[in-house]
């Protein structure tokens, strides 16, 4: 066999050691691909992982702090209820026990958030329409219109003056009894009921200066007239009155 036979068998092998090398090439570069693409899709799965981790965990501090509100809400509620029961009054002794919540399927779907966005960082309950402050708001008309008016006593410097309202309310009501038993025998229509009228002012009148203190001690001074304070006020009372009472039987 001579040289020239054995040559296109020699550019068979090259053409074959050629195709091998493209073949390897191709291969190389298409696992240098597969390797990148499974490189970003592994990192691009890690990151959504952690993300999904994060909003879990934000998920799992918003629902603490939802339930740690929750139960302090119960306990503020059950508090002020139990202080409107132990109020006066007929209506406040029969409430009852505190009511159920409302079931959670009958609040609308806006107060009923699914999950926790990162808006609701930013955008919260608007401060009026806060649980707290609603039951302060309720916990500031029990202390108002239910408790019994003026939680403290009367200020000492106000004490002696409690005398002086009841002597000048007494001598106003001596003056105007006075005046109806005066007015009442002049022989008029009416005279003998406009005398019976005058002398049960004259009776009243030592008393008439405790509702005036007492209002007085609400309004002004925040305060409760306890039981001294009504006897101050029937003291100076009762000297006018019986002053007023002596000098018009001395004129009559």
């Amino acid at each position: 066999m001579t040289t020239r036979d054995r040559q296109p068998i020699g550019r068979d092998y090259q053409l074959m050691v050629g195709a091998l090398a493209e073949a390897s090439r191709r291969r190389e570069a298409e696992l240098s691909g597969a390797e990148q693409a499974y490189q970003d899709n592994a990192s691009q799965a890690a990151g959504e992982l952690a993300r999904a981790e994060g909003d879990a965990l934000s998920a799992d501090r918003w629902a603490g702090a939802a339930a740690a509100q929750v139960l302090d809400v119960d306990r503020e509620a059950a508090r002020l209820w139990d202080q409107l029961r132990r109020a006066r009054g007929i209506r406040m002794r029969s409430l009852g026990e505190v009511p159920e919540p409302v079931p959670v399927d009958a609040l609308p779907r806006v107060a009923l958030p699914r999950t926790p966005t990162p808006a609701d960082a930013t955008v919260s309950t608007p401060a009026s329409d806060s649980p707290r402050v609603l039951l302060a708001r309720a916990a500031s008309r029990i202390d108002v219109t239910v408790s019994p008016a003026g939680r403290r006593a009367m200020p000492r410097w106000a004490l002696p003056l409690l005398p002086m309202v009841g002597a000048l309310v007494a001598a106003l009501a001596g003056l105007v009894a006075s005046g109806l038993v005066t007015f009442g025998s002049t022989g008029i229509w009416g005279g003998p009921v406009l005398r019976v009228l005058g002398w049960l002012a004259f009776l009243v009148a030592p008393s008439a200066g405790v509702p005036v203190a007492a209002m007085s001690a609400h309004r002004w001074l925040q305060a409760k007239l306890d039981i001294g304070g009504i006897g101050l006020t029937l003291l100076g009372g009762m000297v006018a009155a019986t002053l007023m009472s002596l000098a018009f039987a001395a004129t009559h």
